[in-house]
């Protein structure tokens, strides 16, 4: 993995936290929460691509057609976990 493609990786699983911030709403640690938990998401589909030899939509070394689902799959889990209403 060189520097630019890992830069470019960082930039678009931040561009897709922010996106979805910007549909879903929320405050600033939303906002923060999707943007960590979309580079998690991004760098972990693009570890499975890696790992099973997937080669879909390669941007360079980047497998952005997975590594994007693996994005949004952690961004709807971290939605879905922080609608869950605390016991006061």
């Amino acid at each position: 993995m060189t520097l630019p493609a890992f830069i470019f990786g960082m930039l678009i699983a931040a561009f897709y936290g922010s996106v979805f911030h910007l549909i879903f709403n929320g405050g600033l640690i939303r906002l923060l929460l999707f943007l960590v938990l979309s580079v998690i998401g991004f760098w972990a589909g693009q570890l499975v691509a890696g790992l099973l030899e997937w080669k879909f939509l390669m941007v360079g070394p980047l497998a952005l057609g997975v590594a994007s689902p693996g994005s949004l799959l952690f961004l709807i889990l971290g939605l879905w976990l922080s609608m869950i209403n605390r016991p006061e």
